[in-house]
């Protein structure tokens, strides 16, 4: 009984950062929620080849409500670019169905080590003075360039991201401001999470390995304690966000995905 208590409240703890992780920075608070359901699915024994898959699975059930509550406060200060989100949500969609699918399908190894890859590289980027690199003067229409999303849909969602980690990093190469990338990347979030969610429901449903409260790969105890707090911790986030300047939000953005992979590269390896 202690032990679920004790569970129970770094749940609300994982929920009340990862909320406010989501405003400030776009992420979803996936980023966080999934390597800490990951150490307490470990200590709880689940399964080591099925525990990454109900982290990230859970994660993304999360990511819902936050995503709905962040790009609503980010919407109301002027910060989502809904234009761009209807040329690329399409395309997010189809990558979130097919990482779904190929994350059913691998060891929970192979999604620690792309959780940790896909960070590091992202960090690497936000942290050094590269503020002054530019793919483009704009975010380009021409069709190649639709891979992008169809790659953040699909990395994410075997993250078990909102899509911010990647969405930041390429709106701002495409010459986007951070305030404008950050918010924009909170609406993709819903377009990831809501299919992956569900693939994840289906392709996990029945697995005798799975921890109790479960449906599928998402478990319902950590989406009842951490949801909420997400919700309500998401407006203040993007309240801090406003008052940070580009660089400091960037740099911020870096160190948490650098701890990140650290964390998850020991998990795979």
């Amino acid at each position: 009984m202690t032990e679920l208590l004790l569970l129970a409240l770094a749940m609300l703890a994982t929920g009340a950062v990862g909320g406010v992780l989501a405003g400030l920075l776009g992420i979803g608070g996936g980023i966080i929620i999934v390597p800490v359901l990951d150490a307490a699915l470990q200590f709880l024994g689940t399964d080591a080849s099925i525990r990454m898959h109900v982290a990230v699975a859970t994660s993304l059930a999360t990511i819902i409500p936050t995503s709905i509550a962040s790009s609503r406060a980010h919407y109301r200060r002027g910060s989502v670019d809904v234009p761009l989100v209807r040329r690329w949500a399409p395309f997010v969609l189809g990558g979130s169905l097919a990482g779904t699918w190929i994350a059913a399908q691998v060891d929970s190894s192979v999604l620690s080590a792309v959780f940790a890859a896909v960070a590091f590289l992202i960090s690497i980027k936000l942290l050094l003075p590269l503020e002054d690199r530019r793919l483009a003067a704009d975010v380009p229409r021409a069709w190649p360039v639709n891979a992008v999303p169809l790659c953040i849909g699909g990395v994410s969602s075997m993250m078990g991201i909102g899509g911010g980690t990647l969405s930041v990093a390429a709106l701002t190469l495409f010459n986007q401001p951070i305030h404008r990338a950050v918010g924009t990347a909170a609406l993709f979030g819903l377009v990831i999470a809501l299919p992956g969610t569900a693939g994840f429901m289906l392709s996990g449903y029945g697995d005798p390995r799975l921890p109790p409260g479960s449906v599928g790969y998402v478990n319902l105890v950590g989406f009842a304690l951490i949801a909420p707090t997400t919700v309500l911790a998401a407006p203040l986030g993007a309240a801090i966000a406003h008052r940070l300047t580009a660089r400091q939000l960037a740099v911020m953005f870096g160190l948490f995905l650098l701890l990140m992979s650290v964390r998850m590269a020991g998990q795979a390896f």
